[in-house]
C-alpha cells in the first residue's frame, strides 16, 4: 500500500478520536514543554554566573597567606605575614604571564557622615585594582600614585556606601567621611556593579590606598592579599606556575615544604559554579524527562486499545491483499503522528513558558537551538518505541480470527 494512503488512514483514524488523541499528546507536550523550560533556565543561569564573574574578572588570580604549624599549633591565613611588598614587586616585574598587579588590605568597620552611618570594608589596593576587579570611576576621579606614597587620607566610595550616607542626594565628591577615627576626604563614587551571583553587594565598600589602610588603620607593614591578572583566562594556569616559583624562592622553601600561601582564581570559582548548574539543569532535565516516558507509556496503551477496536478493520485489509507491514506502518505513522505533533506543541508551549518566567519572575533563561532539536528528536523516537509493539501486535494477528472478533 502507497505511504500517502497510509498517511491518510491514520490521519483519518486520529480524526475520528480527536479528545482521545489529544489527551495522548498531553504526556508529550508536558515533556517537551518542561525538558525545554528547565534547560532554558539552566543555562541561563551558566550564562549569568559566567557574566557576572566576568564583571569581577575572569583571569583575576588572588594571592592569600597559607595557614603553618608553629609549635604544634595551626596558625589560620590571617595570623600570617608571608607576603610582602617585595613578593607583588617581583611578580610584577618577573611574570610574563601576569599583566596587572595590586597589593590588598582591608579592614571592615563603621562609616559615618554627620548623623549618618553605615557598617562597610575599607580596601586598601593600588592603581592596577580598578582595572583587574573592572570597576570604573562614575563621579570624580581616582586616588594618584602620589596618593599612595604619600599615605593620603583620600578614597572613593561604592555607591550602596554613598546611598547610605548622602541620603539627601548630595554630591560625595569633596565631602569628609569618618572610618573609625580616620577622616578621608572622597574624590570620587564608584559605577554601581549590584549583587554578584554569591549575594554580595558589591557597590558596599571602600577603596583607599593601600598604604593609609597599612598605616593609619591596620598599623601592618604586610599584604594580606596580592591580586593579579593574568594575560587573558587561558593563561591562567602559566600565571599561577610564575607566582608559585617566584614566591616559593622570595620565601626560600625547600622542595619538602609545602606553600606558605594559597593562590585561587576566578576559573576555579567558574569551573565551580558551572559544574553545579550544569549537574542541576541535567537533574531537572532528567525530572521533566519522566514526562516523555509517561507520555510514551500513554502512547503505548492508546495504541493498544486502537488495535483491539479496530481487529476486525484490521482483518478486513488484510483479507483483501493488505501485508502486514502495511498493517504495520499504518500503526506506526498514527503513533508517530501523535508523537511529532505533541512534540511540536511541547516545543512551542516550552519556549512561552520559558519567556513567561524571564518576563515574570525575571530569571535569566538561554533557550540553545539543540535543545529544542534533541527534545523534538527524543519525542519522534518515542512515538517509534512505543507504537512499534502495539503495530507488531496489530501485523500479526490472523485475519480469519480479527474477521470474527466481536
Amino acid at each position: 500500500m502507497h505511504i500517502a494512503n497510509l498517511f491518510k488512514i491514520a490521519v483519518r483514524a486520529l480524526g475520528n478520536n480527536k479528545l482521545r488523541g489529544f489527551l495522548t499528546m498531553l504526556g508529550i507536550i508536558i515533556g517537551v514543554a518542561s525538558v525545554i523550560t528547565m534547560l532554558a533556565i539552566g543555562q541561563g543561569s551558566k550564562r549569568s554566573i559566567q557574566a557576572e564573574i566576568g564583571e569581577m574578572g575572569s583571569n583575576m588570580i588572588m594571592i592569600h597567606p597559607g595557614g603553618d604549624m608553629r609549635g604544634g599549633v595551626r596558625l589560620g591565613a590571617d595570623d600570617m605575614e608571608s607576603l610582602r611588598l617585595r613578593d607583588l614587586e617581583d611578580i610584577r616585574e618577573q611574570a610574563s604571564y601576569v599583566s596587572l598587579v595590586s597589593p590588598s588590605v582591608n579592614s571592615s568597620g563603621q562609616a559615618v557622615y554627620g548623623a549618618n552611618n553605615t557598617p562597610t570594608t575599607v580596601y586598601g589596593v593600588g592603581l592596577d585594582y580598578m582595572d583587574i576587579r573592572r570597576y570604573k570611576v562614575a563621579d570624580g576621579d581616582m586616588f594618584t600614585e602620589q596618593d599612595i606614597h604619600a599615605a593620603a587620607k583620600v578614597c572613593v566610595i561604592g555607591r550602596s556606601v554613598a546611598d547610605d550616607l548622602f541620603t539627601d542626594g548630595a554630591n560625595p565628591v569633596g565631602k569628609i567621611v569618618r572610618f573609625g577615627s580616620i577622616p578621608f576626604r572622597i574624590v570620587g563614587v564608584l559605577e554601581s556593579k549590584g549583587y554578584n551571583s554569591m549575594g554580595m553587594d558589591q557597590d558596599d565598600l571602600i577603596i583607599a590606598p593601600y598604604t593609609t589602610v597599612q598605616k593609619r588603620i591596620l598599623a601592618i607593614t604586610h599584604l594580606q592579599q596580592i591580586v593579579c591578572s593574568a594575560l587573558s583566562e587561558a593563561h591562567t594556569d602559566e600565571a599561577i606556575a610564575e607566582i608559585t616559583d617566584i614566591l616559593r624562592t622570595n620565601h626560600r622553601l625547600k622542595e619538602s615544604e609545602d606553600d606558605d600561601f594559597t593562590i585561587r582564581s576566578q576559573q576555579e570559582l567558574s569551573s565551580m559554579l558551572t559544574s553545579t548548574t550544569d549537574m542541576m539543569t541535567v537533574l531537572l532535565a532528567a525530572v521533566a524527562g519522566i514526562s516523555l516516558l509517561v507520555g510514551g507509556i500513554g502512547i503505548m496503551n492508546i495504541m493498544y486499545v486502537s488495535v483491539t477496536e479496530r481487529t476486525r478493520e484490521i482483518g478486513l485489509r488484510m483479507s483483501i491483499g493488505a501485508k502486514g507491514r502495511d498493517i504495520m506502518a499504518q500503526f506506526l505513522i498514527e503513533s508517530i503522528l501523535i508523537s511529532v505533533t505533541g512534540g511540536l506543541i511541547g516545543v512551542i508551549c516550552g519556549v512561552g513558558a520559558a519567556v513567561v518566567v524571564n518576563l515574570a519572575a525575571s530569571f535569566p533563561i538561554f533557550i540553545q537551538p539543540w535543545s529544542v532539536f534533541l527534545s523534538f528528536a527524543v519525542c519522534t523516537l518515542t512515538g517509534v518505541f512505543f507504537g512499534w509493539y502495539p503495530a507488531q501486535k496489530a501485523a500479526m494477528l490472523d485475519p480469519i480470527e480479527a474477521i470474527r472478533y466481536e
